[in-house]
């Protein structure tokens, strides 16, 4: 049971949704971002989403994709992430993290490299967007096979022929992108995103966690409502993007938190 595994089954005894909390690792740098991604967890964060700054982002909106090219202007590295969760894990060995990125600077490093490395920096799970489930055998397989959770992205186009395609070899939780379109661009709708999570219900044991479009504790409520849970990362990143002090992202990292908790 993976550390994800662990999350859900304590939030399901709890009859609790859980909330996802996405930030660029090195926004601004690599010790204001330490402090924040250390401080998530006492802001009711259960699992969080580590982004791997990457030169092109294809599926982020502005707001993240200048998080990204701020950390990558500092001197963020995938090393420099690694070592980032690795300091994490210093002080807590609870929280899951999901590495969420890109291909490219994995397979510049090796896979089998890579996936030793992430296991021993305590990454618990990857969410590689341009790795569709034809290429398994790339990063999938080999991750599921070293103990990390290997989660995909199911979209409003994924229909009823791709779902289990897509399905097939994901493990810890289902991403459910609730707009067609990047981070950041438009709002999800609960009367939307409903119906979509009960069809990816019907054919998966999985959680259903749902991102893109959250931005308010209201929302973070209303998508967790219909859901297992709810993912916010650009309404985050903007307000670390904004210079805001650590205190005040987190105490708002806690306002999300709270509304998908109480729904």
């Amino acid at each position: 049971m993976t550390r994800i595994d662990a999350k859900f089954a304590e939030l399901n005894a709890a009859s609790k949704k859980a909330f996802v909390a996405y930030v660029m690792a090195g926004d601004p740098n690599y010790d204001t971002s330490l402090e924040v991604v250390k401080g998530l967890p006492g802001a009711g964060v259960d699992i969080i989403e580590l982004g791997l700054p990457f030169t092109d982002p294809m599926a982020d909106g502005p707001t993240i994709q200048l998080a990204g090219q701020r950390a990558l202007e500092g001197g963020m590295t995938l090393q420099r992430t690694l070592d980032l969760a690795t300091e994490f894990r210093k002080a807590d060995d609870t929280t899951p993290i999901v590495l969420m990125g890109y291909y490219n600077p994995i397979f510049s490093r090796g896979v089998d490299v890579f996936l030793k490395d992430a296991k021993a920096a305590g990454i618990d799970g990857l969410i590689i967007v341009d790795l569709p489930p034809e290429e398994d055998d790339e990063l999938c397989i080999p991750a599921q096979a070293a103990g990390l959770n290997f989660i995909r992205l199911a979209t409003p186009t994924t229909d009823d022929k791709r779902l289990p395609t897509v399905l097939q070899n994901t493990s810890g939780f289902v991403y459910y992108v609730s707009i067609n379109g990047i981070t950041g661009s438009a709002e999800a709708e609960a009367t939307n995103v409903g119906p979509e999570v009960a069809r990816i219900k019907s054919a998966t044991d999985l959680p259903i966690i749902v991102g893109f479009g959250i931005n308010t504790p209201e929302k973070s409520k209303a998508i967790a409502e219909v859901a297992d849970g709810a993912v916010v990362g650009s309404a985050i990143v903007s307000q670390i993007g904004a210079g805001k002090p650590v205190s005040e992202v987190l105490a708002f990292v806690a306002s999300l938190a709270n509304g998908a908790h109480s729904a």
